[in-house]
């Protein structure tokens, strides 16, 4: 098992990145990674080089930097290279905290397309709290696509059903649609299409709308949305935790000697919360419908989210999920293109 890292992508790249990987190459006795960048900076953090390749990458896509047009003109940069390693199977999989936009364009343009698909989606793996029968769900999309049309939807709903069976080992999961209410004739024309569309396929455990004021409550394993709403609410649920983190910290601070006798007494509670709301545990967002696993990190990740979202791009690797999408979608081709065409007409 072959992973291609940009390591020079992220925040803390390429220190953490390297550690990382390091991390993960202990734990993980199967996998040989393939680390591109500039030689002369990650060389000397590495400890061992047992199992690392170290490629030579000239040029690295800064996070600032136009997404198409960089991955366009910047054919030798880490990412670049990492994307090409894994086009010529060279690599199984493309791992980068670096600029989103350029890895989703390298996802498209250099790994390419499932046969089949009409867009790819970015899932991500959110906690799930107060629920003993469940500890996280999926959400797709979450940014890829910043409009999202129901043909869209439809086979958004499919990539996340075998992502959460296949990498989360949930059984017929729970399939569940944002949406501003929980009736099924809620919201604009797109989602009360959608609602009526994924409850007539038996192939998906389809229970209705959920609001995004239930998911960290368990209303379903996996919630299928557009992009620009599934990042607006991925980011409306950092945003939340960190302000609430922040008041809590500033409450303490303000309150005096009782105050911070508490917070001494609540240290352990405080670390389990903390804990349970990092969803960095379940590893980097995925560009569901590519030929091949192209995950990326946040850029701000650390040595072990690097580790956790290796251990992810393995669990996807060992479970040959693309392999069950594309036979998925092979199958019911006819059956897609049904649809496809009655989703333009209507």
């Amino acid at each position: 098992m072959k992973i291609a890292i940009d390591a020079m992508g992220g925040d803390y790249a390429p220190n953490e990145v390297v550690k990382g990987v390091e991390q993960a190459r202990n734990a993980y006795k199967d996998i040989q990674f393939q680390l591109y960048g500039q030689v002369d900076k990650i060389k000397p953090l590495l400890q061992s080089n047992e199992r690392i390749e170290l490629v030579q990458a000239d040029e690295v896509i800064e996070m600032g930097e136009e997404p198409v047009k960089a991955v366009m003109k910047k054919k030798n940069s880490s990412l670049d290279m990492a994307a090409q390693a894994v086009k010529d199977k060279k690599a199984d999989a493309f791992f980068s905290a670096g600029n989103t936009g350029a890895i989703l364009a390298a996802g498209l343009f250099i790994i390419g397309r499932i046969k089949g698909i009409d867009r790819p989606g970015l899932a991500t793996t959110l906690p799930i709290v107060n629920d003993s029968e469940h500890d996280n769900f999926v959400m797709l999309d979450v940014g890829a696509n910043a409009e999202s049309k129901l043909f869209n939807l439809y086979q958004y709903a499919f990539m996340g059903k075998y992502y959460a069976e296949n990498v989360r080992h949930i059984d017929n999961p729970r399939i569940g649609l944002l949406n501003n209410g929980t009736e099924a004739d809620k919201g604009d024309k797109l989602h009360k299409a959608a609602n009526e569309l994924f409850a007539k396929n038996k192939d998906l455990n389809f229970i209705g709308n959920v609001e995004s004021r239930e998911l960290l409550n368990g209303a379903a394993d996996v919630v299928i949305t557009d992009g620009f709403t599934g990042n607006a609410a991925l980011k409306a649920i950092e945003g939340t935790a960190l302000s609430v983190l922040e008041l809590i910290k500033g409450e303490i601070m303000q309150g005096g000697v009782k105050s911070k006798l508490g917070a001494l007494m609540l240290k352990p509670t405080f670390k389990k919360i903390a804990k349970e709301m990092d969803y960095s545990q379940y590893g980097g967002a995925v560009l569901m419908g590519t030929k091949a696993p192209v995950i990326k990190a946040h850029g701000s990740s650390k040595a072990n989210t690097i580790k956790n979202t290796i251990y992810q791009i393995k669990t996807m690797i060992d479970s040959h999920i693309i392999d069950d999408v594309v036979e998925y979608f092979d199958a019911h081709s006819q059956q897609m293109d049904d649809i496809k065409r009655d989703a333009k007409n209507n």
